[in-house]
């Protein structure tokens, strides 16, 4: 083995590596590279952030528009029958008061019948109704609710509680929870005292 070293082939090396005048090989002033590469770096992490916040930003809007579409086809899906039920429940209405009209005792046994039928009719359509959520509001003895009863008169009554459904004169309807139809109703009051009373 050879006692000689050999001399560094690269001089940039060799500079680097003597010592300066305070005996540290890395006391020189960085060179105007590096704060360069600096100022990208920071440059590049600022736009990196930037980045990873408008990312985020798009990723919420996203799933919020998403969260939006899935609600609206529910709504859609749930609610897509709102116009035929308004229109069939008025059909109800007029077989609820054929129904309700009372018949001779002297009538046609024909009649009778068909009008026995009517009851299997309104089964029938009431069953129709349930199975696609079309629910009946019959409020009577009821307190007033304005969210789905409609007053359109009140009357003094010391039978019913202030503010109750004494009467319903056309009956409501909710399409899953929606109001297809306010109840319309008689709503009671407190009866006025006799002005002998105190």
């Amino acid at each position: 083995m050879s006692q000689y070293k050999e001399a560094p082939t690269n001089p940039a090396a060799a500079n680097a590596a003597a010592p300066t005048e305070s005996g540290h090989p890395h006391d020189l002033e960085p060179a105007p590279e590096i704060d360069q590469l600096r100022a990208e770096l920071e440059k590049a992490r600022t736009e990196a952030g930037e980045n990873l916040d408008r990312f985020l930003r798009a990723k919420a809007e996203t799933e919020n528009v998403r969260r939006r579409a899935e609600a609206d086809v529910t709504a859609a899906h749930k609610y897509a029958l709102e116009r035929f039920a308004a229109e069939i429940i008025t059909v109800r209405d007029s077989l609820d008061l054929a129904r309700n009209l009372e018949l001779p005792k002297d009538t046609n046994p024909a009649v009778q019948k068909m009008h026995e039928g009517l009851d299997l009719t309104l089964k029938l359509l009431d069953s129709v109704f349930q199975k696609f959520g079309v629910t009946l509001l019959d409020p009577k003895g009821q307190k007033f609710d304005p969210e789905r009863h409609q007053a359109i008169s009140m009357v003094d009554s010391v039978e019913v509680p202030p503010n109750h459904v004494v009467n319903v004169v056309q009956k409501g309807y909710l399409l899953n929870d929606r109001l297809l139809r306010p109840a319309m109703v008689v709503v009671s009051r407190a009866a006025a005292k006799p002005a002998g009373e105190a």
